[in-house]
């Protein structure tokens, strides 16, 4: 099959801000016409068929809620990540691969050869009987082939759901059946520091009563022995060879609607259930390129090392999609910061000449332990941009990633956005609009920010004062979600509905009188712990499901490294929790234990405390903001305690503080 020609984009992005006024232009014309500014944007991408008028580029409405970019218009993302590039770069490295252990090869994909080996995995999946609208879900390391599996899903039109690879074999499966997924990819296991992760063994408990999955795709990567069941279990590279013995190297790039599903990416939520956010082919596509090209103010054949993981948004957004799409150079790493020590980062670095590192305050922290000895000896010299993503970052450590790591000679982004906005809403632009550490600052062009109390009514500022309120979005953005899949009332519900004609965040922030803001936490049921959103209700019933457990309540509590630790409250039945050894060191493992089971070892708490009982209102309703008050060490001020149905409660949890 012939390789269709694509046109290609020039080393240049038109729509790339450089100024401070620039800024204050494009963010006007964004918010006065923002049909008319998307539509520039986005004609610098390569459609199948166009949009037919402006009005067009953006319908909506936030009560259903329904939200439409580039109505009619048709597309695949894959053309414009892939092969539009092939003319001008196709020699340039698209994915540098830096493996987990030091001592092994790192590989480079020219953006030649990655379009051809998306090819050959797509030809892998029709011929595995995947089609259009076929939801794939893909739980691997982070390897190459893993970036391959993803593009190769949208190359065909089929749903990718990444799931990551720290998550549990309960959390895959209600992630399967939620999203009525018929095939999966997976590797042997994954290495990720010392440890080796079994995970086809992880995905077979999966697949205990499944009886949706037609075929799972298994790439080698640690050799670890598998079971492999007859018709169900292929071999990654035997398909490949497959392919390969009939010459095809090419396949046709499947026409999208540009409001089709490209991905389903699973969140945590506020109710135990996980929810599957869906981001569509068009707005996603034009949304990240435009914020990585502003935000690190990418500059042809630079460097970009994101050191997410592929099974987050982030990972999604700026390893994957938005670099390839600017025909960027992305650096994908198998392993953790510490190891084999805690240079490893800089290592990295060094080695491959990084212009921009993008990273989380939660690593940031940890390196900071270890103290200036892993950074010695290091050339960072190739750094140009550093960048903040997951979580507010605290001051203390915005200096020191500022001073030893980029010399004070790099501008730092401090990204705030959500699984649920697809990119970076809120950041400064690297070296064009002001840094004020830990603010995330002003919003991007295209985003209608504004604080709201809790009534929903609009908290303005009087003269020069910073206010505070609950952050909130009053128009959509091209990036937006456009459902929970399979229950579109969930998305209202958690969205769009605590407050009137609003996109609700769930976060807390204050605004200084310059428009910039500063994200102070969540203010619903869900927990940051490293950047992860983690809802209370997953974890709490993840503890319940222990035999021994007859209740538990779950807060956050300030942590060091993590930034957010997670604080459990148990009420274990009989004495046996306090008994054992005197302390309940035993039956706290085996809680641990239960949640790593249900959900997976990220969501472990950090402090187990068990209690008789749980301070609640008549109605039963568990007051968390006593909870969390004595989870964060303030033991006085905890408010009116008269309405509990057992006030003296409080005094017991206060004494039994861990």
């Amino acid at each position: 099959m012939a390789y269709n020609k694509i046109k290609t984009i020039a080393m240049s992005y038109p729509y790339q801000i450089k100024s401070l006024d620039e800024y204050k232009v494009a963010y006007q014309k964004s918010i006065e016409d923002p049909a008319a500014f998307w539509e520039d944007v986005a004609n610098n991408f390569v459609w199948k068929k166009k949009w037919n008028s402006k009005e067009d580029v953006l319908q909506w409405n936030f009560k259903e809620p329904k939200v439409e970019w580039f109505k009619g218009a048709k597309l695949n993302i894959t053309e414009n990540c892939l092969d539009r590039h092939l003319e001008e770069r196709g020699n340039q490295p698209a994915l540098i691969w830096e493996p987990n252990s030091p001592d092994e090869q790192s590989r480079v994909l020219s953006y030649k050869k990655l379009h051809e080996k998306v090819c050959q995995f797509a030809h892998v999946l029709k011929n595995n009987g995947v089609k259009k609208g076929d939801r794939v879900c893909i739980y691997m390391g982070m390897i190459p082939q893993l970036a391959i599996a993803v593009l190769a899903c949208a190359r065909i039109g089929a749903i990718h759901s990444v799931i990551f690879g720290g998550f549990s074999a309960q959390s895959i499966a209600d992630r399967l059946e939620d999203a009525q997924a018929s095939f999966i990819i997976t590797c042997d296991g994954a290495f990720r520091g010392a440890k080796d992760i079994p995970l086809k063994s992880v995905i077979d408990d999966a697949l205990i009563g499944n009886k949706n999955i037609k075929r799972v795709i298994v790439c080698t990567r640690t050799r670890t022995p598998v079971s492999m069941i007859k018709g169900r279990d292929v071999w990654w590279e035997d398909e490949i060879q497959h392919v390969e013995e009939k010459g095809l190297s090419y396949i046709d790039a499947e026409e999208m609607d540009a409001e089709d599903p490209l991905f389903i990416l699973y969140t945590s939520g506020s109710t135990g259930k996980p929810k599957g956010v869906v981001h569509t082919c068009g707005g996603y596509m034009v949304y990240t390129n435009y914020t990585f090209v502003n935000v690190f103010q990418y500059q042809p054949e630079q460097i970009h090392f994101c050191t997410a993981d592929i099974g987050w948004i982030t990972g999604h957004s700026y390893i994957v999609y938005g670099p390839l799409s600017a025909g960027a150079t992305s650096l994908l790493f198998e392993g953790v910061p510490t190891f084999p020590d805690a240079g490893r980062f800089w290592d990295i670095v060094d080695k491959f000449k990084v212009n921009i590192l993008y990273t989380a305050p939660t690593a940031i922290r940890s390196l900071m332990g270890f103290g200036l000895g892993p950074l010695q000896g290091k050339d960072l010299s190739s750094l140009k941009i550093l960048g903040t993503v997951g979580e507010p970052i605290n001051e203390e450590a915005w200096h020191w990633y500022d001073e030893f790591v980029g010399k004070k000679k790099c501008p730092i982004v401090d990204t705030w956005w959500q699984t649920e906005t697809g990119g970076v809403l809120i950041s400064n632009l690297a070296g064009i609009t002001p840094a004020k550490p830990s603010w995330a600052t002003l919003p991007l062009p295209g985003v209608q920010m504004l604080l709201v109390d809790e009534n929903g009514k609009e908290v303005v500022a009087e003269g020069e004062e910073t206010v505070a309120g609950n952050l909130c979005i009053k128009a959509p953005w091209p990036g937006i979600l456009r459902t929970t899949y399979g229950d579109h009332e969930r998305c209202r519900t958690n969205y769009f509905a605590t407050y009137d004609n609003m996109y609700f965040t769930g976060d807390g922030a204050l605004r200084d009188k310059d428009g910039n803001y500063r994200i102070t936490g969540r203010v619903d049921d869900v927990l940051n712990v490293s950047g992860h959103r983690i809802g209370t209700a997953e974890v709490e019933n993840a503890i319940n499901m222990h035999a021994g457990v007859v209740e538990s309540a779950v807060v956050g509590y300030p942590h060091d490294v993590k930034g957010q630790g997670i604080y459990a409250y148990v009420i274990y039945q009989g004495s046996h929790a306090q008994n054992t050894h005197g302390t309940g060191d035993i039956v706290r493992k085996d809680i641990l234990q239960t949640v790593t089971r249900m959900i997976g070892a990220i969501a472990k708490p950090d402090k187990i405390q068990f209690v008789s009982g749980l301070p609640k209102t008549r109605s039963g309703k568990i007051m968390r903001r006593i909870l969390r008050k004595i989870a964060e060490g303030e033991t006085e001020n905890l408010g009116d305690t008269s309405t509990l149905l057992d006030p003296g409660v409080v005094d017991e949890i206060k004494n039994g503080r861990l």
